[in-house]
């Protein structure tokens, strides 16, 4: 059970927003799109968790993310941004890495909240916090024909997500903290735990196949 509620303040929300539509912008010039297509990745990377979370694991009406006109505006200024000041987004690296770390935790926390208001099992909430978080680079590397990155080895970033919601969910649920204290908990943490992933390049191996998937032969008769 949650005690109260968290809003995520709605600069930060539209900022967030920005840089996840940026990076989706900035993949479609990187593959030479015309301007359909990079509008087209940076609205799906830029709310694409979001929708996801709101149209397919929770049934609570239309989501604001589309009866507010700001989230589309902000996709639409940041489209604009990567193909005038592409070639110089570099600069604010650092900047829009911070906005991307904090809000990796903070939309993983919301994604949680709203699931467990709605009703859903706590590993249900986990999952879709998770995905609230990280859902619009999955649909933008499909979109691309690409093996989504979160899958491949490489620095934690869904791990990331997972100990923001996860920790959320032990905050609330189990410490019976405030929905804010615990959410200020999975930002603080995930905002942590990324800066020290990128700092130290901590990175994820790929998993060795067992020896039982190494003979396809069947087994000599005896």
């Amino acid at each position: 059970m949650i005690h109260g509620s968290f809003d995520l303040p709605v600069l930060f929300d539209l900022g967030a927003t920005f840089a996840f539509a940026l990076s989706g912008a900035l993949a479609g010039i990187k593959r030479n799109y015309d301007i359909v297509g990079v509008l087209a990745l940076a609205l799906v990377t830029g709310l694409g968790g979001g929708l996801i979370r709101d149209g397919l694991f929770i049934d609570a009406g239309t989501t604001p993310l589309l009866t507010n006109p700001h989230y589309i505006e902000v996709i639409g200024i940041a489209a604009v941004c990567g193909i005038v000041f592409g070639a110089r987004i570099h600069r604010f690296a650092r900047l829009i890495a911070i906005v991307d770390a904090l809000g990796l935790g903070a939309y993983a926390a919301f994604g949680v909240q709203k699931s467990l208001l709605a009703g859903l099992s706590a590993p249900a909430a986990i999952l879709v916090g998770v995905i609230n978080a990280v859902g619009g680079g999955v649909l933008r590397d499909l979109l691309c024909r690409e093996e989504p990155l979160v899958f491949k080895p490489g620095q934690f970033y869904l791990l990331t997500a997972l100990a923001g919601a996860v920790s959320f969910v032990f905050c609330s649920v189990t410490l019976e903290f405030s929905a804010n204290r615990s959410a200020i908990a999975a930002v603080a943490l995930t905002f942590v735990f990324r800066a020290l992933t990128i700092a130290f390049n901590w990175r994820t191996a790929p998993v060795a196949s067992g020896s039982i998937f190494e003979n396809d032969e069947p087994p000599a008769k005896p």
